[in-house]
């Protein structure tokens, strides 16, 4: 009886941790999303000249999109770093 609530604290143990890697993948894809529309609404802003009394906002956009891309990435790496080094420290206990 014991045995299976082991077995149950690992499964349910497990489980969180792919929900908590999914949940970092769906982050750093928000952050992609947003790095894409920055990029295209900076584009679309420098490419038409109806809009040429905004220029710098859309010069503004275009360089904050790469910020955004790098900080998801980072963001991305750190958080899985993390998750591996719990999980590494919970097998060992």
């Amino acid at each position: 009886m014991a045995e299976d609530n082991e077995k149950q604290l690992i499964t349910r143990d497990y489980l969180a941790i792919e929900r908590t890697r999914l949940a970092n993948e769906r982050t750093f894809l928000a952050y992609f999303r947003t790095a894409v529309v920055f990029l295209s609404a900076g584009f679309a802003i420098v490419q038409l000249d109806a809009l040429e009394e905004i220029h710098l906002v859309g010069w503004f956009l275009l360089s904050l999109s790469p910020v955004i891309l790098a900080v998801g990435g980072a963001r991305l790496v750190q958080v899985r770093r993390q998750i591996r080094k719990y999980y590494r420290e919970g097998m060992m206990e």
